[in-house]
């Protein structure tokens, strides 16, 4: 089992417990299967990025405050070295997440680097915080980024800046890999 699953767990299933929801609970209000959950409670599988937006919205938190929480590091530092930036990937999509620079108290913003492989095709049927601020910038690549009804073909720098109250999907359409910077703030 991998460490951070194991953590991300843990988590989950204290967040879980915090608000004294069952598994069915949980499920009725995430629109995830009880099996699904109960599995990425005890580690049995890496939760994949669609599976944690959905918690994550209804726990009221962004993907990166929930895998702060997870990482070694307790206490949140000024400046983030490059070698202790966290990575999660989601191999079933071809979904690498760097945070580069992770939540930090008194502050509402995050700066993430993602990488889709081509071909990769990620939904979010909701934000995890609704009217969340993202300004999505293409390093290298090209992203085919779906918000509000309106498709956006992005290319190697330019940005797309909205506040993202419904579903997003991402798409790299190739044909190669895809890097862009994310900047998130909270409303």
């Amino acid at each position: 089992m991998d460490p951070m699953d194991v953590r991300l767990g843990a988590r989950l299933a204290e967040l879980r417990a915090e608000r004294g929801w069952s598994l069915g609970e949980l499920a009725e209000r995430s629109g995830v299967s009880r099996s699904t959950l109960s599995r990425a409670e005890r580690a049995e599988i890496s939760p994949t990025a669609s599976l944690l937006n959905r918690l994550c919205a209804v726990h009221g938190r962004t993907m990166s405050q929930l895998l702060s929480e997870v990482e070694a590091e307790a206490a949140p530092v000024p400046l983030v070295r490059a070698a202790d930036q966290a990575v999660w990937e989601d191999r079933a999509s071809g979904f690498v997440r760097r945070s580069v620079s992770p939540p930090h108290a008194g502050l509402r913003g995050e700066l993430v680097e993602g990488r889709l492989t081509a071909g990769a095709d990620i939904a979010y049927d909701r934000p995890p915080v609704p009217g969340l601020e993202q300004h999505i910038w293409v390093l290298d690549g090209r992203l085919d980024i779906t918000a509000q009804d309106a498709e956006h073909q992005l290319a190697t720098g330019d940005c797309l800046r909205l506040r993202v109250w419904g579903p997003t999907r991402f798409r790299c359409p190739g044909p190669r890999d895809a890097r862009y910077a994310l900047a998130v703030v909270l409303p």
